[in-house]
């Protein structure tokens, strides 16, 4: 019969083989993991383009929505013009240099002509068809488009590019629209959105609106 003490290291020894395993485990060392690589956002250069603007620079407001910043309006040098008889002159707005009311007689509602000058080109001839196009929800023209869409008028040493736009249904279906460079700014003159009805009735007399236009200073 083994000693008592001998017995006890026996029933030890698998103790000691259980401890010294747990501590080979424990002193494994696990490599560590890389940060994650982080995409970089691509930056806006200084050479980027930033996109066409007509004459109401939209702004990001509040909500993701979108508000309507205007632009300073010209100062300087203006033009004249003889108004058809029967178009109503309103008072105008700050953003506007004339405003006046076309009577509707039984062609719809009565259209409204408005007189708007802003420095510069305000975006260039093509952005600004292509607002007024889609005012009247018609799909925006390319460059070689522009040539066969605008009638070119050359009147008291001023150029005009003179544009009818839309047509078909409903109380805003077509408008005239004429930009006017001149004295290092833009002038823009337009009729509608209105009826094609009483769009097609006023085009004789904006079209002698715009042969009236003149510099200001001119007799």
């Amino acid at each position: 019969m083994f000693p008592r003490s001998f017995r006890l290291f026996l029933l030890a020894l698998p103790l000691v083989f259980v401890a010294c395993r747990e501590a080979k485990v424990a002193s494994y060392r696990v490599p560590k993991e890389k940060d994650p690589e982080m995409t970089p956002v691509a930056a806006t250069t200084a050479d980027s383009t930033p996109p066409a603007v007509g004459p109401f620079m939209q702004a990001a407001g509040a909500g993701g929505g979108m508000a309507a910043t205007p632009v300073a309006t010209a100062s300087g040098p203006g033009l004249g013009w003889t108004a058809p008889a029967h178009w109503v002159a309103k008072t105008a707005s700050a953003m506007r240099k004339a405003t006046y009311a076309v009577p509707g007689n039984g062609a719809g509602a009565d259209g409204d002509f408005s007189v708007t000058a802003f420095p510069s080109d305000v975006g260039g001839e093509l952005a600004n068809v292509n607002r007024w196009r889609g005012q009247v929800k018609q799909e925006p023209l390319t460059e070689a488009d522009l040539a066969k869409a605008v009638t070119r008028i050359e009147q008291n040493g001023l150029r005009i590019a003179y544009v009818d736009v839309g047509g078909g249904d409903g109380p805003t279906a077509r408008m005239l629209g004429a930009i006017v460079p001149y004295a290092g700014s833009t002038w823009f003159f337009k009729l509608g959105p209105a009826s094609s009805a009483l769009i097609a009735r006023e085009k004789p007399a904006f079209e002698e609106f715009l042969k009236s236009l003149k510099p200001a200073a001119s007799p």
